[in-house]
């Protein structure tokens, strides 16, 4: 009766217990969405060393006076083209969830800015794909000359006031499947 009781307690644990994402905070700094950049391809070189699914958002610290984020479409992207964005966002404390596969293309709303480098792509893996490292969709920047500051790209942020990498340390699934384990255990 025991080993039955645990049993329909894990299943229900499975069924309401949320999907944690993690959040990333872009560039990997508070001041990484402003000019001056290290380099031109910075924010691009970051992402390429995330890895993003479903469920995951990206968390953006800026001056809301003098910056803003715009989401657009891929067209808009390489032409930095401002005037058509899929969403606006000027708050200073920007949250945009991954909710879907494929890429997100995001560009400063401020004139002039995106021609200067602040923009980014991230391609969103779904989670039963989330295989390996992937690439930006965005083309390949020209070669710039070797700088300290770009040798390595940051991880996301440590889990800090909400912001960094997976909440909950290894996954809710991975407490489950152990649980789920250990209750096999005594029923046998």
């Amino acid at each position: 009766m025991v080993c039955l009781t645990i049993l329909t307690l894990i299943f229900v644990f499975l069924l309401i217990s949320p999907s944690h994402g993690r959040d990333f905070l872009v560039g990997g700094t508070h001041n990484s969405w402003a000019l001056p950049l290290p380099s031109q391809d910075s924010l691009n070189r970051w992402a390429q060393n995330q890895r993003f699914t479903i469920g995951d958002s990206l968390l953006w610290k800026y001056d809301k006076k003098s910056e803003s984020v715009l989401e657009v479409k891929e067209e808009n992207y390489g032409s930095c083209n401002i005037s058509d964005p899929v969403v606006s966002y000027n708050d200073g404390d920007t949250k945009v969830d991954l909710n879907r596969s494929g890429p997100f293309y995001f560009i400063s709303g401020s004139e002039g800015h995106c021609q200067k480098g602040l923009k980014m792509s991230v391609v969103v893996l779904s989670t039963r794909h989330g295989g390996g490292r992937i690439s930006s969709p965005a083309p390949a920047p020209a070669p710039s000359p070797p700088d300290s500051q770009d040798e390595a790209a940051p991880a996301p942020a440590p889990h800090s006031g909400g912001v960094g990498g997976r909440l909950g340390g290894g996954g809710v699934g991975e407490l489950v499947w152990v649980l789920l384990w250990i209750a096999v255990a005594f029923v046998m």
